[in-house]
C-alpha cells in the first residue's frame, strides 16, 4: 500500500480530527478509509499509526488523559511511521 502525502490534507467524510487538551499531544486525526490514526505530538510532530480500529480513535477522543490512553492503547501496539510530509532539519535529519 502506497500513501500519497496529500491524503493527509484531503477533505473527506472519512477524515476526522480533534484538538486535545494535553501536555503531550496537540491533536489526533483518523482516516477511516485507510484505518490510520494520526497523532501530532507537541514536541516531536506528527506520526501515523496503521490498521487502528475506529473504536480506538473514538475512545481516544473521550479519554480523560490523552497521554495515558496513548501509552496504554496505541504505543507499541500498531505499526508506526513518521509523517511523510515532515520537513527534517539538522545534521541527523
Amino acid at each position: 500500500m502506497t500513501l500519497e502525502p496529500s491524503w493527509l490534507f484531503r477533505r473527506s467524510k472519512t477524515m476526522r480530527a480533534k484538538r486535545l487538551n494535553s501536555s503531550m499531544i496537540d491533536r489526533i486525526g483518523y482516516d477511516e478509509d485507510q484505518r490510520i490514526l494520526i497523532v501530532t505530538f507537541r514536541d516531536t510532530g506528527k506520526y501515523l499509526y496503521h490498521d487502528v480500529p475506529v473504536s480506538t480513535f473514538k475512545a481516544f477522543c473521550k479519554a480523560p488523559s490523552a497521554g495515558a490512553f496513548f501509552n496504554l492503547h496505541v504505543k507499541d501496539r500498531f505499526r508506526c511511521s513518521r509523517d511523510p510530509d515532515r520537513k527534517r532539519f539538522g545534521p541527523n535529519a
